[in-house]
C-alpha cells in the first residue's frame, strides 16, 4: 500500500453502470472480476487513492418493483435513457437488502478479490453504508420488525406515501418509509428506529462487519441519525450513534476511513463525531452560482475544518459538470475545487466529459462519446494533484488587490499558494467570471522571493514567464487574463537564463 497522503483523491464508480458497459463489450454478463487490470492500474497511475464502488451490496426484488413503477422515476429514466426498457431497472443501490456482495456482480468472493486487486496497486476500497433505512425485503422485517418506525392505520390513511403495510408470518405491520425532514419519503425503503437500543446495537454490528470487507465507508445521508435531526423528523429521542462506532473502528483498524454525505451545515458536527471527511456541498453550490466572493469567504474557514472536507464538482446526486457549466466555466470551477485542500472527489465519467446523470435505479446509461477537450483538461489537472506539494504540502488562500483604482475585477479572482516540504511553490489563480480581469495576487506566504529571478510555468497550459523576485515580493503577481482563465504556476528559481525578467507595472 502506498504512503497515504494528507489530501487523498477519490474516484466514485457506480459498479452496476460500469459493469453494464463491460457486459456490452464482452457479450455476456459481467462481474467484479471482469474489471480489467488495465483499468485498476490506470486509476492508480492517475493518482487516485480511494475507489468508491457504489452499488456493490445485495438489493432485492421489492425495491426493484417500486423502482419500476414509480411515475416520477420513470420519467427520469426516459430522460436519461432514450431507449429505456423495463429490464434496465435494477432498483436503487441504497435500498440494501443485505450487506453481502451482490450475487449478480459475483457475490462476496468477487468483492473480496476486487479489494485485494485494488490494495495490490495501492488503492483503497470504499463501500456504501446506509444507516438510516433498509430495503422493503430486508430480513429484519420478519425477524425484528421493532427495529423500524411502526405506524398505525390513521397515519397510513393520512400519509399514504410515508407508510406501508408489511406482512410477516405472524402479523401485518404498518412501517414507515425512510425519509429526511424536508422531502417525500423513499418508497423503496423502511425507516430504522434509532430510539430502539437493540437497533443501535444491531447497526453497530452491521457496520463492524462491513468494515472488515473494505478500507472505508461512504455513509449515506449520515446526518439523518444525529439525535437532534432524528427527533425533529420522528419525534423520538435517541442516543448518539456515530462517536462510539467511529472511535471503535479507528482504534481497531487504524487508517479506516469514514466519509459522510451531509448537508444543512452539519459538516463540522459530524467531523467532531469521528468522520474523517464530510461532503462540501456549500462550496459546490457557491461555484454553481459562479461568484468568486462567496467562494473565497467559504475558503476562509480554519484548516482543521477545510482539511476534512470532500470537494466535488459532481456525483450521482448532482447533474454532470459538463452539462451545467460551459467548458471554460467548467475548467475554472474544477481548478478552484480540486486545488483546494481536502479530499478530492471525482465521479465516474466526469473525466471524459459525460453529460447525462444516470439514476441509481438503472443498471445502464446511454453511450456517450469522450469529450477530448475535457479529458485533456482533467489529465493536466490530475497531474497537478499527483505533485507531492499539492498532496501533502501547505495551502494558503491569497488576497487579490485591484490592479488600479476603480478596477473592481480583482473581486472575481480566487487564488491559492501551495508550498512543498522541499521548497516547491505553486500558485493557483482563477478568474471566476465571464469577463476579463486584472489584479495583483499578493504572495505574502513566501518571504524568500527577493533578490532572485523566478520562472513561472503554467501546468494547465503552455505559458512560461520570468519575473523579478523583488517585484513579486513587494507588489505581488500582476494578472491580466480573459474570462474563466485558470492557471497553476509551478514557480522555480531561474538561473543563468540570459533573459531579462519582466517587471509588472500598474496600468
Amino acid at each position: 500500500m502506498k504512503t497515504r497522503s494528507r489530501y487523498p483523491t477519490l474516484l466514485q464508480i457506480d459498479v452496476r453502470h460500469y459493469l453494464s458497459e463491460r457486459a456490452a463489450a464482452l457479450g455476456r454478463p459481467a462481474t467484479l472480476d471482469d474489471i480489467p487490470d488495465i483499468d485498476l492500474g490506470g486509476w492508480a497511475e492517475a493518482g487516485f487513492d480511494l475507489i468508491w464502488c457504489m452499488g456493490a451490496w445485495q438489493t432485492g426484488p421489492a425495491g426493484r418493483r417500486v423502482s419500476a413503477t414509480h411515475p416520477e422515476w420513470l420519467e427520469e429514466y426516459r430522460r436519461a435513457l432514450p431507449d429505456f426498457q423495463a429490464s434496465d431497472v435494477c432498483g436503487s443501490c441504497f435500498a440494501i437488502q443485505d450487506y453481502r456482495g451482490h450475487a449478480a456482480l459475483g457475490g462476496d468472493e468477487a468483492l473480496d478479490r476486487l479489494r485485494r486487486r485494488l490494495n495490490h496497486r495501492g488503492l483503497r476500497l470504499i463501500l456504501d453504508f446506509v444507516p438510516n433505512h433498509t430495503a422493503l425485503d430486508h430480513r429484519w422485517t420478519i425477524s425484528h420488525p421493532d427495529y423500524y418506525i411502526n405506524g398505525n392505520e390513521a397515519q397510513l390513511t393520512d400519509s399514504p406515501g410515508d407508510y406501508c403495510r408489511i406482512t410477516t408470518p405472524e402479523e401485518v405491520r404498518i412501517l414507515a418509509h425512510g425519509r429526511d425532514p424536508y422531502f417525500p419519503a423513499w418508497p423503496d425503503t423502511l425507516q430504522l428506529n434509532y430510539g430502539n437500543p437493540d437497533l443501535r446495537a444491531a447497526m453497530r454490528r452491521v457496520l463492524h462487519a462491513v468494515a472488515l470487507r473494505c478500507d472505508g465507508v461512504r455513509c449515506d445521508m449520515a446526518m439523518l441519525i444525529l439525535p437532534e435531526v432524528f427527533e425533529r423528523t420522528w419525534g423520538i429521542r435517541t442516543e448518539p450513534f456515530w462517536p462510539g462506532v467511529t472511535q471503535r473502528l479507528h482504534a481497531e483498524m487504524p487508517g479506516f476511513l469514514f466519509l459522510a454525505e451531509v448537508y444543512w451545515d452539519l459538516e463540522w458536527t459530524l467531523q467532531q463525531q469521528g468522520f474523517d471527511y464530510t461532503y462540501d456541498k456549500r462550496l459546490y453550490d457557491r461555484l454553481r452560482a459562479l461568484h468568486a466572493r462567496p467562494v473565497r469567504e467559504h475558503l476562509l474557514a480554519g484548516s482543521d475544518f477545510q482539511d476534512r472536507l470532500a470537494r466535488f464538482l459532481e456525483n450521482h446526486d448532482e447533474p454532470r459538470a459538463a452539462a451545467v457549466f460551459t467548458p471554460p466555466a467548467h475548467r475554472a470551477a474544477a481548478t478552484v475545487t480540486y486545488l483546494a485542500p481536502g479530499l478530492r472527489f471525482f465521479h465516474h465519467g466526469q473525466l471524459q466529459g459525460r453529460k447525462v446523470r444516470v439514476p441509481v435505479h438503472l443498471e445502464r446509461g446511454p453511450a456517450e462519446p469522450v469529450d477530448a477537450a475535457v479529458a485533456d483538461f482533467y489529465q493536466r489537472l490530475l497531474a497537478c494533484l499527483r505533485d507531492p506539494a499539492v498532496r501533502d504540502g501547505g495551502w494558503v488562500l491569497l488576497a487579490c488587490r485591484p490592479a488600479w483604482d476603480g478596477n473592481h475585477t480583482a473581486e472575481d479572482f480566487v487564488a491559492y499558494a501551495w508550498s512543498g516540504r522541499h521548497g516547491e511553490k505553486y500558485l493557483v489563480a482563477v478568474n471566476l467570471s465571464d469577463h476579463p480581469g486584472q489584479c495583483y495576487v499578493t504572495l505574502s506566504s513566501w518571504n524568500d522571493l527577493g533578490g532572485k529571478t523566478w520562472r513561472l510555468r503554467d501546468r494547465m497550459g503552455m505559458e512560461t514567464h520570468l519575473r523579478d523576485g523583488d517585484d513579486l515580493q513587494a507588489s505581488g503577481l500582476y494578472l491580466d487574463v480573459p474570462a474563466w482563465a485558470c492557471h497553476v504556476f509551478a514557480i522555480g528559481e531561474a538561473r543563468d537564463t540570459g533573459e531579462t525578467p519582466q517587471r509588472d507595472t500598474d496600468q
